[in-house]
């Protein structure tokens, strides 16, 4: 787990208003979900045999001698909140969600134990349209952002007898090669088989180069809901590849699954993945609802974005800091007392104040406030106090100093103004 530090979280504030503004525009709003559920909302909804629930969950005992854990995951949560609060009387839900998550799994570069999503969910949507909706909804945010390098992978998981029909094939398969699929693998097949389409050894995957394709199993209907996705994908121009191997770690996924990459990280590296899951609403208690969403993960976008080409003027643009519209230099017993009421009062008119606190030389002060971007300097010394007149100062452009009235906040924001 890692601390962002002030210059880290500037950059994703940055990319949160992106993603703020992007979600108003479309409707979908927020919801705020604790961090802090009962376990067995996660061994329900995600699935015992996943790995998030078998190996990587934070759980423990309460002391009311609950089973407690720490989100791994966001749609769980969002689904347990619109069914406990009868969201899905009041129609379609278009709701997106942040924040951290934690799972126990090997830190890597883009991955820590406590990560972070931004994450979409529409309940109370089936459509093939709604599936494309949901898509370019992300597809949109990650240009909107400046990634480059992308590519949208797609696959159908059909309906839960489509699924049933091929895991039964693709057990039957794999058994009869069991003994060249590695250890997890072999594990996997009596708990989760299609999870091994997904294995990261390249052995096994080698091996399935030649396994049964699970758009083959699917139900006629299943087949031509997909091709609806594949041709409104066409008609909005986002340009896509079929993984028949995309099953997504999640057991509550059917129909549309996918993942968006982005090569900038010297390989493909998943950005934001999700699909659909209609049975998931029901299995936690609610009405039979059909749903879709996704999830991006921030830490791997953060990465992303650095080392995206593309994202520079965006990532200038949108991530640079602020300055201040003014730096408050200011040294005394009673100039600073004045200097902070005057930074309020500033501060109250909208104006950007950054007051120096240090105490040190006026030099000093100086060379900070040439630092700090302002545009202008304020100076308050015991001098300017006891004239009642101070001085303000430009700083990024030679120009005229003004000597204004301590007590008239209003004469100098009529200088900032006129600057501007």
């Amino acid at each position: 787990m890692v601390d962002l530090l002030p210059d880290q979280t500037r950059r994703w504030q940055a990319v949160e208003a992106v993603a703020r503004a992007h979600f108003l525009r479309s409707g979908v709003r927020e919801i705020r979900t604790p961090l802090l559920e009962v376990t067995d909302l996660f061994a329900r909804g995600i699935g015992e045999a996943t790995d998030v629930v078998g190996k990587e969950m934070y759980s423990f005992m309460d002391r009311s001698e609950r089973s407690c854990t720490l989100r791994p995951e966001g749609t769980a949560s969002v689904v347990r909140a619109a069914v406990q609060h009868g969201l899905l009387s009041q129609g379609v839900q278009k709701l997106w969600y942040s924040g951290p998550m934690f799972r126990y799994e090997r830190p890597q570069a883009g991955r820590q134990r406590q990560f972070h999503q931004i994450g979409v969910e529409f309940l109370g949507v089936s459509s093939a349209r709604s599936d494309v909706e949901v898509i370019a909804l992300a597809w949109d945010l990650l240009r909107e952002l400046g990634v480059s390098g992308l590519e949208l992978q797609i696959n159908s998981l059909g309906t839960l007898e489509d699924r049933q029909n091929y895991r039964q094939q693709l057990v039957n398969w794999l058994e009869a090669r069991f003994e060249w699929l590695d250890a997890d693998s072999q594990q996997r097949l009596t708990t989760n088989p299609l999870r091994i389409l997904d294995s990261k050894n390249q052995s096994t995957q080698t091996l399935l180069a030649d396994a049964p394709a699970f758009l083959d199993a699917l139900s006629e209907e299943s087949s031509q809901r997909f091709d609806a996705v594949q041709g409104l994908l066409n008609q909005l121009e986002i340009p896509f590849q079929l993984n028949t191997r995309l099953v997504r770690g999640l057991d509550y996924y059917g129909h549309t699954a996918f993942e968006i990459i982005s090569d900038q990280l010297g390989g493909q590296a998943t950005v934001c993945g999700g699909g659909r899951y209609d049975g998931l609403v029901q299995q936690l208690g609610g009405p039979p609802s059909p749903a879709v969403g996704w999830a991006l993960g921030m830490e791997r976008l953060m990465l992303v974005l650095e080392a995206s080409a593309d994202s520079q003027e965006s990532a200038s643009r949108g991530m640079s800091e602020k300055a201040p519209d003014l730096y408050l230099v200011n040294r005394g017993e009673h100039a600073e007392a004045v200097a902070l009421r005057l930074a309020r009062k500033l501060r109250a008119a909208g104006v950007s104040v950054e007051l120096d606190g240090s105490g040190a030389a006026f030099g000093k002060q100086f060379k900070r406030a040439d630092r700090s971007g302002a545009a202008w300097a304020l100076v308050i010394g015991e001098e300017e106090v006891e004239s009642g007149q101070i001085l303000l100062t430009p700083l990024l452009v030679k120009g005229e100093e003004h000597r204004v009235a301590l007590d008239d906040p209003a004469q100098i924001l009529a200088l900032l103004r006129t600057a501007h």
